[in-house]
């Protein structure tokens, strides 16, 4: 879907100069991704917005301020939250990472019978293991794709329940567990046309670039924090 604002002017989207403001002084040295399609980057082009995936966003702008950051993207499209697990965890941790970002379930969310005490206990697992080795953990509720116009109208009210059902799980594991959290399923933008696909299932360029916006934000009141 187009957008009617570019990504320059976009008020969701970095300001200019906006990401090194916000992570001045970053302690991070290796950042990894681990999860699913959306880790894995599958956005659909849109005119004013580079064709730059959400992950590698983050790790540029990572690199940006402190250069020489050593980066590993683990995600791969149609994995459920017990795949994840089983085949990421394992090389992600041999990676040795400062910081991690963990995103899915939302393969198991598109299944009528999405088991949430399930997909809780594999993230648990993940997050647990990841902040065990010294990582900061971002953890995510994403966008709820129940809103994509490629979404069947008959579909879209059990879709954007489990949706929602997972983001607010993940917000309360991510409560527990003391994660660095993006939320995302609450965005102003979130029924916006141009933020999805037109396979019904992933975002757009624009979706990849507002939750960097979202992410680089978190990170940088975790900075000020500190």
């Amino acid at each position: 879907m187009g957008s009617t604002v570019a990504e320059a002017s976009d008020p969701y989207c970095l300001r200019d100069g906006e990401g090194g403001e916000l992570l001045r002084g970053h302690p991070w040295r290796r950042f990894v991704v681990l999860g699913d399609s959306v880790a894995e980057g599958m956005c659909e082009p849109v005119d004013g917005y580079p064709d730059v995936q959400w992950a590698d966003r983050i790790a540029a702008e990572l690199s940006a301020v402190r250069p020489g950051l050593a980066y590993l993207n683990l995600g791969l499209r149609g994995l459920r939250a017990h795949e994840v697990r089983a085949t990421q965890l394992a090389p992600a941790l041999a990676f040795g990472p400062d910081l991690a970002l963990v995103v899915c379930g939302g393969n198991d969310a598109f299944r009528p019978g999405y088991d949430p005490d399930a997909v809780d206990a594999e993230l648990t697992a993940i997050v647990g293991a990841l902040q065990a080795a010294g990582a900061d953990v971002i953890t995510v509720g994403m966008f709820d794709v129940s809103h994509s116009p490629a979404v069947p109208a008959s579909l879209r009210p059990g879709l954007g329940e489990r949706m929602r059902l997972l983001s607010s799980r993940t917000g309360r594991l991510a409560e527990r567990l003391g994660t660095l959290h993006v939320h995302l399923t609450d965005h102003p933008l979130v029924a916006d046309p141009s933020l999805y696909s037109s396979d019904g299932r992933h975002g757009s360029a624009r979706s990849d670039a507002v939750a960097t916006a979202v992410t680089l934000r978190v990170l940088g009141r975790h900075l000020t924090a500190r």
